[in-house]
């Protein structure tokens, strides 16, 4: 019968062992959190309804418009951790996890390569002595949410928006811990951050459009290309539902 006990006691602590620093269960349901961005912007506003998927677990996520040449215009919204370099789980201070700055270059590559500001450590993050002003960030939605954020300008043109989200931890058979030994940024995000997109067009006020798959983003955050390889994602394509955008005003 020892062996019996044994294997319950491994089947318990399985879900430890696949967590990382404060990893803990999203809120299950259908509650939809309301997120507020740049309330002063002189622009439209754009709504992005994002419901949960089934892997919804505390990603981290950007939400930004370019024009159609690819040229970046605006943040919409991203995360605060990112904002402002500063992560709850920043450090380890006597085998407990404090805030403190953290460098996360793999979180959301593209959005951060877009945005094109480069840091004093050479990164194409946001860190404590320069973040992302306060009006485009807040704190990571746990479950379905909708964004209503006010472009800085009006918008005469159509524009894409784009949304790229991550959730660390989340290692698959092909994105395993042991794929690239010693390369901490992959170590934190696991399967790489998934980018969607969709074409907004400012004449046509209130239509609602789709967001499609447009890619997912290097694996530690070396450069901000978009590779279109996504068969090797599983859990990391369910973390969000089936989105969509509009422009009103």
């Amino acid at each position: 019968m020892h062996w019996i006990k044994t294997l319950i006691l491994l089947l318990l602590m399985l879900p430890l062992t696949q967590c990382g620093p404060g990893r803990r269960t999203a809120p299950a349901g259908d509650v939809v959190s309301d997120l507020v961005t740049n309330p002063n912007g002189r622009g439209q506003t754009v709504i992005l309804e994002v419901p949960a998927g089934p892997s919804m677990n505390y990603p981290l996520m950007a939400v930004w418009l370019e024009d159609l040449g690819g040229n970046y215009l605006q943040t919409l919204y991203v995360a605060q951790s990112i904002a402002t370099g500063t992560f709850r789980h920043g450090k380890q201070v006597k085998g407990h996890w404090e805030p403190g700055e953290r460098r996360r270059p793999a979180a959301l590559p593209r959005w951060g390569h877009q945005r094109g500001l480069q840091a004093s450590d050479g990164l194409y993050l946001p860190e404590p002595s320069q973040p992302v002003p306060d009006a485009y960030t807040g704190a990571t939605p746990t479950t379905a949410f909708r964004l209503k954020a006010k472009a800085d300008q009006p918008l005469e043109h159509p524009v894409r928006i784009f949304l790229e989200i991550n959730q660390s931890w989340d290692w698959n058979t092909f994105w395993t811990n042991a794929k690239y030994p010693g390369d901490e940024a992959y170590a934190t995000s696991s399967q790489p951050a998934v980018v969607y997109s969709a074409v907004l067009d400012p004449s046509r006020p209130g239509e609602k459009v789709g967001l499609s798959l447009a890619g997912r983003s290097h694996h530690s955050g070396t450069d901000g290309l978009l590779y279109k390889d996504v068969e090797t994602l599983s859990t990391a394509l369910q973390i969000i539902g089936e989105a969509s955008a509009r422009i009103v005003d």
